[in-house]
């Protein structure tokens, strides 16, 4: 096939620099998804009747646990024989190295900590809703792994692949990073049509169940054309990546499962569907 039929990507990861500081593509597009998430929050609970100020509490717990979750791992699950013995760098955010799986154990632990301490809910209630925005901040994420031309995916002859100039490759690449932003997109208008307009959110676990088996299974079936992340998977039949969704989407399963079979929890005070 001619090399012409492939998109050539040679974009550079920064929008601007002023000295020291360096604005990227990637940190633009994790800052709108927060601004978006917040937002798309705030009509949440309104919509619900719910007091803002548990929003203001829990938009500082998604950002520290989001980012805490997302480096440590990375450091542990890809990276541990390095930082083992680089303590110092784990510290060294902006150099690059967040995982999603760790993104998302890090946000359930600080939904556990907010729900005992504000909110006096189940976690599933705060999960079923913080699940809907955040996977539009995910698509975004993985467009900004496009600007950085990382985490894409083995050769290929179809005429959509990509030539990651930056990166010297001289052959066409899949364009995961795009897969995979097109799925969380897919799993978002889903997750908008069960909150907005559906009694999903009543039945405690589904929609977060829901959200676990449609990212993690797109994840897993992604990774297949995948190049590898680091050497130590080389050779694996199925690499970490992988292997970390499979535990996601059998949770997903079970809440789903057990959803279903206890039926709707409404708490006092709470508006249903616009009703009190």
């Amino acid at each position: 096939m001619d090399i012409l039929a492939f998109i050539h990507w040679n974009v550079s990861p920064e929008i601007f620099s002023l000295g020291p500081i360096h604005v990227r593509w990637y940190g633009l597009f994790f800052a709108i998804g927060f601004l978006f998430g917040y937002s798309h929050g705030e009509r949440m609970f309104k919509y619900e009747n719910i007091d803002l100020k548990w929003l203001e509490s829990l938009f500082i717990y998604l950002i520290v646990a989001t980012i805490i979750g997302a480096r440590l791992g990375h450091v542990l699950f890809y990276g541990w024989d390095y930082y083992s013995q680089h303590p110092i760098e784990i510290l060294y955010v902006w150099q690059g190295g967040l995982a999603s799986h760790g993104g998302i154990l890090g946000i359930i632990i600080a939904m556990f900590i907010w729900s005992k301490n504000v909110s006096k809910r189940s976690i599933l209630w705060v999960l079923d809703r913080v699940v809907v925005p955040s996977i539009f901040v995910g698509a975004l994420i993985r467009f900004g792994n496009l600007m950085n031309s990382e985490i894409y995916g083995v050769q290929t002859a179809l005429p959509w692949g990509f030539i990651f100039e930056r990166n010297h490759e001289t052959v066409a690449k899949h364009p995961t990073q795009i897969y995979e932003a097109l799925s969380y997109l897919v799993t978002f208008g889903v997750m908008l049509y069960m909150y907005w307009k559906t009694k999903a959110k009543d039945y405690q676990g589904l929609i977060v169940g829901v959200f676990f088996i449609m990212v993690f299974s797109a994840r897993f079936f992604i990774e297949f054309i995948k190049e590898e992340q680091e050497a130590f998977e080389k050779g694996m039949s199925l690499n970490m990546g992988q292997l970390l969704s499979i535990p996601f989407v059998l949770t997903g399963i079970f809440l789903i499962v057990q959803a279903v079979k206890k039926g709707p929890v409404i708490y006092k005070n709470q508006v249903v569907h616009g009703k009190k």
